[in-house]
């Protein structure tokens, strides 16, 4: 297995890690939620649903595929070399050319036949896919765990939005009891007559009761309204991260997807300038040895130009067509590169200066 492979299964394995954790937390956010309407206390609960461990494995994970990225990056750099070596003799070929040019050609035309150029591009648009689908697995969690929570939340805002009504309602009529308690206080104090004092601290104390019972009440929808507003803002917090994380795995999916583009564009020109190279050197030796060969020879030199020609023609009217989407394919690039540059700068600051293990 190559280092490269390993990667991709280290990083499956983050991703499974990532996602467990994300589940786990939303499960305690949803339990939460089912004790808050049996108005069990969930304060516990809540501080149990800390983000850091989940976004610890998050950073690793995206950190990890960063790096995959990066590497695919530079084995795509790696394929100009390639082709460059394909079109040239090599020490060999060029040796045996010393004593016969017709071997040395039928080497390198060997060579070039046996080349795997094209399957190291089908095996590197495989990794990109086998990646791809890896953070488009992750972003489908992301969602499906953000909708989850954003349900919860909404009637949990509902139910705020009640209970501080209701809270309102109570120390609003515990607002209108007092002017009456301190009325009958006021009676009391210069009532000379014992039957109607009597009857006056019987009013007061049945006012008090009712007040006591306010003050309570407003004391447990004070606490519910502040429990819930903890709980909404850990599902805030917790919406958002996984909007943050949703937005980082659109960046490396953009630019995974671009890149497969590029690749495919960049193999298709380098081929091309490849073929380019073989007709031109055929064309030469075909003219070499024109001279010397009989009419029928020259007649299928003929026919192997007009072919050429034609097909030269048709290239050429499909030049410009190609060359635009070439363009489009680059500038897409150049644009997500960018927005993965600034997201893992760190990691391409690392890559760049070759900074690994520091």
């Amino acid at each position: 297995m190559s280092d490269f492979d390993a990667q991709i299964l280290e990083s499956q394995k983050q991703v499974a890690e990532t996602q467990a954790r994300i589940s786990e937390l939303t499960g305690r956010i949803e339990a939460a939620g089912a004790k808050l309407k049996t108005g069990a206390d969930i304060s516990i609960d809540i501080e149990n649903a800390t983000l850091e461990d989940v976004h610890r494995h998050t950073e690793l994970m995206n950190a990890n595929i960063a790096e995959l990225i990066m590497g695919l990056d530079d084995v795509t750099a790696g394929f100009s070399k390639d082709f460059d070596e394909m079109r040239s003799k090599t020490g060999w070929e060029s040796f045996v050319g010393i004593f016969s040019d017709a071997k040395s050609e039928a080497m390198r035309q060997e060579r070039l036949r046996a080349a795997t150029i094209d399957d190291k591009l089908q095996d590197l648009i495989a990794k990109s896919d086998t990646i791809v689908k890896l953070l488009e697995g992750q972003l489908a969690v992301l969602n499906d765990h953000k909708g989850k929570v954003e349900a919860n939340l909404t009637a949990t805002l509902t139910e705020r939005e009640v209970t501080v009504g209701e809270l309102e309602s109570v120390r609003s009529a515990i607002q209108a009891l007092d002017p009456k308690i301190i009325e009958l206080e006021n009676k009391i104090s210069v009532e000379q007559d014992a039957a109607a004092r009597t009857k006056l601290e019987s009013e007061l104390a049945e006012l008090n009761k009712q007040h006591n019972a306010m003050v309570q009440d407003e004391q447990v929808k004070l606490a519910k309204s502040q429990t819930l507003e903890r709980y909404i803002e850990k599902g805030k917090t917790w919406v958002d991260s996984l909007q943050n994380q949703a937005a980082t795995q659109m960046v490396l999916i953009n630019k995974l997807q671009t890149d497969t583009k590029q690749r495919v564009v960049l193999y298709d020109a380098l081929t091309k300038s490849l073929k380019t190279a073989q007709q031109q050197d055929v064309a030469h030796r075909i003219n070499e040895i024109g001279v010397k060969t009989d009419q029928e020879a020259q007649a299928a030199m003929a026919g192997i130009g007009a072919a050429t020609n034609t097909r030269m023609a048709e290239m050429l009217e499909k030049h410009e067509d190609q060359m635009v989407f070439a363009r489009k394919v680059l500038e897409e690039k150049a644009k997500a590169d960018e927005r993965f540059a600034r997201r893992f700068a760190a990691i391409v600051e690392k890559h760049d200066k070759n900074l690994y293990g520091g």
